[in-house]
């Protein structure tokens, strides 16, 4: 089944905020974009490039090259496991392997019910902590594989 057409008067919105629809203004548009609809569907970008004049091309390159903007779906709740060197050699490896056994995904990926996205990355910043989970703006330090399902199920 195809996912119905996301509302395009909150691009309207959108762009009466942003203000300006020059193409230096790219970013902050496609930030406000994603501010309202949680990612960049595909029809809101065809048509904000359709009504600003900035190739869809253009905003696509810059959606792509950029890790902030995400053009699918994400889950209300991001949970990343650092794969940093301090989390690594604290067996990161085992907790990243229960998020992904707990939520069945693979990093990068969104369940079914939108509930949760999953990723790994480079570092948290807090290795003191190690190994570390971070769920939206949480931290949770000291964790071990027993620790990850208690922890998800809190934003259940």
């Amino acid at each position: 089944m195809p996912e119905p057409l996301p509302d395009m008067t909150r691009l309207d919105t959108v762009l009466d905020e942003v203000g300006s629809t020059h193409p230096h203004s790219l970013i902050p548009i496609l930030q406000a974009i994603q501010d309202a609809y949680g990612y960049l569907p595909r029809e809101v970008i065809l048509e904000t490039s359709r009504r600003t004049g900035i190739p869809a091309s253009r905003m696509y390159g810059v959606a792509t090259f950029y890790e902030q903007f995400y053009l699918e779906p994400r889950g209300r709740h991001v949970v990343k496991c650092c794969r940093g060197t301090a989390c690594h050699v604290k067996n990161g490896g085992a907790i990243r392997r229960k998020i992904e056994d707990l939520l069945d995904l693979a990093d990068g990926g969104t369940t079914g019910d939108l509930r949760f996205t999953f990723e790994t990355v480079a570092c948290l910043g807090t290795c003191f902590l190690a190994p570390v989970v971070m769920v939206d703006n949480d931290y949770y330090g000291g964790v071990t594989p027993n620790k990850v399902e208690s922890i998800l199920h809190a934003y259940e």
